[in-house]
């Protein structure tokens, strides 16, 4: 299948000549879309330990805590096909610097709510806001960095700030409530905002605009549907448990909505996702391996978190504290494997990151009842190193194998995917936890199914992520 080209417009790639050369030696550019993500990710996970005190100070009810909570993810994960396909047409810079705006207006709209319904509406936003920076950030860094060595070098430290962000938000979180209060959640994002959108503008080139790629809204409408019900389903799931009639419901519109979309898109002029894209393995797998590592990861840092405050008395400074060594890893793994890709390629380091990440969440199941601490921090560091070792390489995969035009849309699959992977890991949990009659054989129980999550993913990798001398640079 032909691919539409960019059109041409003011806002074209600048000249090949002296510009990748500069880039590439330029961090202003990976500095500039890590900020942006960095906020994304951090205000899914630092909010949880603020809530509490927001309900108290805001007179929220038990729904208006939840709304407040879940809304943000809902909106995120639900209009990331949107701005991926928005990216595409308009040009990715434009829609990210569009989403960082919206972010950082809204992030001072939550910290000045008056009542939990304006915080509500303002949470809302901001998720919107976290859809337009997403999909956006793999294109520009793929757009920044054209050799295949700095861009595996980009993606890495790019996906070392999703696990850093995460696990890093209750730490965080806890420190601003306990010292400034929980307004501080919110207007922390202001200088980074401002910030990232003056790198953005200033260092970042402007992207290819496609024209031809009308968005298929029809086709948006029933993915925004399926993956928001879907994400309800799951989180209601940690509470009312699997059979629950309201979460049966939700997840087979879900299904139903879904497959509107996968009709849509066969019958579509310009699909978001073309069905000669899905029918890629590298593409199709590489996403499947990116929601595998997260139901592995965010599943272990939720139930740790229960875990540490729930059965060992931590406060939440010192769950973020104990979830620390898993933080440590990300980054250091993002790096290594990033310069590993040069030499070995990405299948090796996503099986062997797999593998390692399996080999922590099984060594916590096999510790036995009620483990000393000191023991959980090589399993903890073991699933933190493994699962940022292979994102580099499944994100290099699915980035690889999109065209240029449809690099917005590759990136949207991948990070939705990633998303209902999180949600997925952290609702199974809470269920597990909940319904155990024994919390800790429900803990035990947890971390094994994260580990055969890590398993599979290791045996995708090693079926549809490319050999080293296959891999190519995205056209």
């Amino acid at each position: 299948m032909a691919f539409a080209e960019s059109a041409g417009s003011s806002d074209s790639l600048p000249s090949p000549e002296p510009a990748p050369r500069s880039e590439r030696r330029s961090w202003a550019p990976l500095l500039a879309v890590c900020a942006g993500y960095f906020m994304v990710i951090l205000d899914v996970t630092v909010i949880n330990v603020a809530v509490p005190v927001i309900g108290r100070e805001l007179a929220a009810s038990l729904t208006g805590i939840q709304w407040i909570t879940d809304g943000y993810t809902l909106v995120f994960a639900g209009f990331l096909l949107t701005g991926g396909a928005l990216g595409d047409r308009l040009g990715n810079r434009r829609i990210f610097c569009v989403g960082v705006a919206v972010f950082t207006v809204s992030s001072a709209a939550c910290a000045l709510a008056p009542n939990p319904p304006f915080l509500v509406v303002a949470r809302l936003v901001e998720g919107l806001g976290a859809a337009l920076i997403v999909p956006g950030s793999l294109a520009l860094l793929q757009q920044a960095y054209p050799s295949p060595a700095a861009r595996s070098r980009a993606f890495g430290l790019w996906g070392a700030m999703a696990g850093i962000a995460a696990s890093a938000g209750p730490l965080l979180g806890g420190l601003l409530v306990s010292t400034v209060g929980w307004r501080w959640v919110f207007l922390i994002n202001l200088p980074v905002g401002v910030a990232c959108l003056a790198l953005t503008l200033r260092h970042v080139a402007r992207s290819p605009r496609c024209y031809a790629r009308t968005p298929d809204w029809p086709a948006q409408c029933a993915v925004v549907t399926a993956v928001a019900l879907l994400t309800a389903a799951l989180n209601e799931a940690g509470r009312r448990g699997w059979s629950d009639p309201v979460v049966l419901a939700g997840a087979g519109l879900a299904v139903l909505a879904a497959a509107a979309f996968a009709v849509r898109e066969r019958l579509a002029r310009s699909p978001a996702l073309p069905p000669t894209l899905l029918r890629s393995r590298a593409l199709s797998g590489g996403a499947v391996i990116g929601l595998l590592f997260n139901f592995g990861f965010y599943g272990m840092v939720f139930t740790a978190s229960l875990e540490f405050q729930h059965q060992r008395g931590f406060t939440a400074l010192g769950t973020g504290l104990a979830l620390f060594p898993a933080v440590a890893m990300t980054m250091f793994a993002s790096v290594l494997s990033g310069r590993l890709s040069r030499r070995t390629g990405d299948r090796p380091l996503v099986i062997s990151g797999m593998l390692l990440a399996a080999s922590g969440l099984a060594g916590w199941a096999a510790a036995g009842a009620d483990p000393a601490y000191p023991l959980l921090v090589v399993p903890m560091m073991a699933a933190g190193f493994g699962t940022s070792f292979a994102l580099t390489g499944s994100t290099a995969t699915v980035m690889g194998a999109a065209p240029q035009a449809y690099s917005g849309a590759a990136s949207a699959l991948f990070n939705t995917t990633r998303q209902i992977g999180s949600a997925t890991g952290v609702a199974l949990g809470g269920s597990l936890l909940a319904s155990a009659t024994d919390y800790n054989a429900g803990l035990r129980t947890s971390m094994t199914i994260g580990a055969l999550a890590y398993l599979t993913a290791a045996g995708l990798a090693w079926r549809c992520v490319p050999a080293k001398s296959q891999r190519r640079a995205a056209t």
